[in-house]
């Protein structure tokens, strides 16, 4: 199997521990690899692994955070084939599908419903699709117009 090669920012990123990072770069430049590279690392170190309810990873693409949690998968089944009485990584195995790898909307959306009661939300919101939105910008741009027309609008001075 080949080793991945990695940059030496990327080696940096990975192995840098004890600290938050925050991974920013071009489309297709490797982010969502080092990223699960460096989770990866956390859980396998061999000394304080880390715990994967300890980790929070926020990507921007469904399939980003998708493959994320299958590669994380694929190398947590790999180590314990090699280490079957491991309990660390049965553990580990254990918190995968709960663990928090999302985009940065359904991270948000998890926090808002998280908190709906004291921010006086229902619980049961929803977010709009695109047609949706779209409809709601015309009415309100519409009903904008009519205010205007009629005068109701407040003025606006320099």
């Amino acid at each position: 199997m080949a080793t991945t090669r990695w940059t030496p920012a990327q080696e940096i990123a990975i192995e840098n521990r004890d600290r938050t990072m925050l991974l920013s770069a071009a489309a297709g430049s490797g982010k969502t690899a080092v990223l699960t590279e460096r989770i990866i690392r956390s859980l396998l170190g061999p000394t304080s692994p880390l715990d994967l309810s300890r980790i929070l990873a926020v990507t921007f693409t469904r399939s980003a955070a998708q493959e994320m949690r299958h590669r994380i998968g694929k190398k947590l089944t790999e180590a314990m084939e090699r280490d079957p009485n491991n309990a660390h990584l049965a553990n580990q195995i254990r918190l995968l599908p709960g663990a928090n790898i999302s985009t940065i909307d359904s991270f948000c959306i998890g926090i808002l419903r998280r908190f709906a009661s004291i921010k006086q939300l229902s619980p049961a919101f929803r977010v709009a699709d695109e047609q949706e939105t779209k409809l709601l910008r015309i009415a309100i741009m519409e009903e904008l117009i009519r205010d205007g027309y009629a005068g109701k609008l407040p003025s606006v001075t320099s």
